[in-house]
C-alpha cells in the first residue's frame, strides 16, 4: 500500500483578503504511511501571496507563532507569477524593500522557512538556477548562460555530478564534410 498524501487542515479561515484572493493558515497531517519516516524540510510555506496580505501574515506569525523564526527564503513574483526576486534572510523586512524598490513590477510573495537553517542557501540556490534569466533584480546572483553555478554553493557532503566543458581544442562551428 502507497503512502498517502499528507492531508490539508485550516486553523484560520481568513487572515486577510480582498475581492480577489483570501489568505487562510492551515497545516499538512501526515497521512497513513510512515509518517516518521519523512522529516519535513520546512517549519512554514507561503506561495504566491498578493503582496497586500504581507503586513497581515508577517503580524499573524509574531502572535500566533512567536517560535517559529521569520528568517528563510523568499520571492517576489510579479503580475504573471514569474520569480523576479530570490533572496534568504528576514524575510517581512527584506519582502518590504523589495516592494519599496520595483513596487509597480511586484505583485505576489513566497517565503519559506527551513527547519534546519543550515540548508537555507541551497533552498536559495536552487530556487535562483531554476527561475535563472527570469530574475531581473537579481543582478548580483543570477546566472546569464547556460553554465552550471559554482557547486561549493551546495554543504559540504554532498555526493553531485558536474558538466564541465573538455580541454584542448575546440570544435570548429561550420559546415563539417
Amino acid at each position: 500500500m502507497a503512502k498517502k498524501a499528507a492531508v490539508k487542515t485550516i486553523k484560520v479561515t481568513r487572515i486577510y483578503g480582498d475581492k480577489q484572493w483570501i489568505v487562510r493558515l492551515g497545516n499538512l497531517n501526515p497521512g497513513r504511511g510512515r509518517p516518521d519516516a519523512v522529516k519535513p524540510l520546512f517549519l512554514v510555506v507561503g506561495e504566491k501571496l498578493p503582496f497586500e496580505a504581507l503586513g497581515k501574515v508577517n503580524s499573524h506569525m509574531k502572535k500566533r507563532m512567536p517560535n517559529i523564526p521569520r528568517n528563510g527564503v523568499y520571492m517576489t513574483h510579479d503580475s504573471m507569477g514569474y520569480a523576479r526576486y530570490i533572496g534568504r534572510g528576514k524575510i517581512f523586512s527584506r519582502l518590504r524593500a523589495r516592494r519599496q524598490a520595483q513596487g509597480l513590477e511586484l505583485k505576489y510573495f513566497s517565503f519559506y522557512v527551513v527547519k534546519d537553517t543550515k540548508h537555507e542557501r541551497e533552498v536559495e540556490t536552487l530556487l535562483i538556477r531554476a527561475a535563472g534569466p527570469m530574475l531581473q533584480f537579481n543582478t548580483k546572483k543570477k546566472r546569464l548562460t547556460l553554465s552550471a553555478g559554482n557547486i561549493r554553493d551546495y554543504e559540504a557532503g554532498t555526493f553531485f555530478f558536474e558538466r564541465r566543458g573538455k580541454k584542448g581544442k575546440k570544435a570548429k562551428s561550420g559546415p563539417t564534410a
